[in-house]
């Protein structure tokens, strides 16, 4: 019990002088003399989560086949095989850890070959502690840099509609507030939750709440959506390549699965990854690595992973779409995202939340929402959901007041009769999707973007329809 709270102590304690990150930080020493690991264990030891030590290039090699490692310390004069020949050729192999590299040559040879085996920083022997400690959060902090950097372009280019909700379930109806109660249960067990419901319920921000609430939530949250990945770059995207792995790959880079090391992995739409990095996904899953485009390692990770999906993955499975054994392992935890239609007074409380909130994004007076309007809220079934309220309401701030008929993306919401009862909601999603298309002239890239679902699901609703 006392070594299980030092250790969460040293996780959530920040070196004031060596910043947060070093606390969190897994590190592997490589020195042959005995006297210098010692040196470096007491002084990195009680400083860091993970501390490795190894005598030799061999047993380094050994060390970084079994754990993860986000700095390498590397004495460069060994028995054997000297530092940067070591590391170069682990870079060759599948690496990416910074690499600092202990000499006692200040030379510009050894400086040259260093940094072209893929040295980050170097130290001269003799140093003092504060000396390696500086390098070393140098290093945490051009990786914690790269990694944010890389998630927030990814983020930027996906889909946005999160933002406005993003850690956060809106909403008092009975479906929301059971969703609510399950996420606060699940959240803390490294179980793998499957959030399934239509397109617009908001299982991103089901995803980012259990993020919030786990013991991961200070760690990365990397959302990815397969469906916009093209299926020839989804495996390097996913678990990153080496230089000249294919064409193109001028330089090596971590996948997103590296990038969320120690956080979440949200892998939005699942149902749309192609049937070869469906394999590959699972056994990633089972055995906890991954092997980049190129490599000859595979690299430990060590995540919390969420899945979504707007498909019924137990008919993808039966037409053979799907892997059956990658469905099952996936399925353990499943929450269930209700639609805007069932959730009641919710619908009230969002056009609220998103008129203030977009109006201010905008820079725009807020529209009032009559009581017709509102009453026009109740009746609508809403086929795109959560996502479809939002885009209303942006749409009526632009044009500076509510239209006599709600026409979204060609289509209208009328404001007195209801929906008949005996319409069934696919005969709705069926009408809307396909005035979408008439509305885009047949363009379903187009339509895709406007409805916010994937090319690929338009396809295939298209041709059960035609069916």
């Amino acid at each position: 019990m006392a070594a299980e709270t030092v250790r969460k102590l040293r996780e959530t304690t920040a070196d004031p002088e060596f910043g947060p990150w070093l606390a969190q930080a897994s590190i592997l020493v490589v020195d042959d003399e005995p006297g210098m690991r010692n040196f470096l264990v007491r002084t990195l030891g009680p400083r860091c989560k993970r501390l490795e030590e190894a005598a030799d290039a061999e047993e380094a090699s050994r060390k970084l086949d079994e754990f993860h490692f986000d700095v390498v310390i590397l004495d460069n004069i060994m028995p054997g095989k000297n530092g940067v020949d070591w590391l170069a050729e682990q870079r060759a192999i599948g690496f990416f850890a910074d690499a600092i590299l202990m000499t006692a040559y200040a030379d510009l040879d050894t400086a040259i070959q260093a940094l072209r085996a893929g040295a980050v920083d170097f130290v001269l022997k003799p140093f003092r502690s504060n000396q390696l400690l500086n390098a070393v959060a140098r290093c945490l902090d051009r990786l914690r840099l790269q990694r944010e950097n890389y998630i927030l372009n990814y983020e930027l280019k996906a889909n946005s509609d999160h933002i406005l909700l993003r850690d956060k379930l809106i909403g008092e109806s009975p479906a929301v507030r059971q969703v609510r109660d399950t996420i606060a249960r699940v959240a803390p067990l490294p179980t793998s939750v499957l959030l399934t419901g239509q397109s617009g319920t908001g299982k991103e921000v089901a995803a980012r709440s259990l993020h919030t609430l786990s013991d991961r939530a200070d760690k990365p949250f990397v959302p990815v959506n397969c469906a916009a990945i093209p299926p020839d770059m989804i495996e390097s995207e996913l678990f990153g390549h080496l230089k000249g792995a294919f064409t193109g790959a001028e330089t090596m880079r971590e996948g997103l699965f590296m990038h969320a090391q120690g956080g979440t992995l949200f892998l939005d739409e699942i149902g749309e990854l192609p049937p070869a990095t469906q394999s590959k996904l699972l056994r990633a899953l089972e055995d906890r690595r991954v092997r980049p485009v190129g490599s000859e390692r595979e690299i430990p990770v060590d995540l919390r992973f969420v899945f979504a999906t707007n498909a019924e993955l137990e008919k993808e499975v039966q037409r053979g779409r799907f892997r059956a054994d990658l469905y099952f392992r996936i399925n353990v935890m499943q929450i269930h995202l209700p639609p805007l239609k069932d959730r009641g007074d919710d619908v009230q409380e969002l056009a609220t939340l998103f008129m203030r909130k977009l109006s201010q994004q905008l820079g725009m007076p807020p529209v009032p929402i009559p009581d017709k309007m509102r009453a026009a809220f109740a009746r609508y079934d809403w086929p795109g959901n959560v996502r479809e309220l939002r885009n209303l309401i942006e749409r009526t701030l632009i044009l500076g007041r509510f239209p006599e008929r709600l026409g979204l993306d060609g289509r209208t919401l009328e404001m007195t009769p209801e929906i008949s009862g005996e319409t069934s909601l696919a005969d709705v999603e069926r009408r809307h999707i396909l005035a979408v298309l008439k509305e885009t002239g047949g363009n379903r890239d187009e339509a895709s973007r406007r409805l916010g679902i994937s090319r690929k699901t338009i396809d295939r609703k298209v041709a059960s329809w035609d069916g």
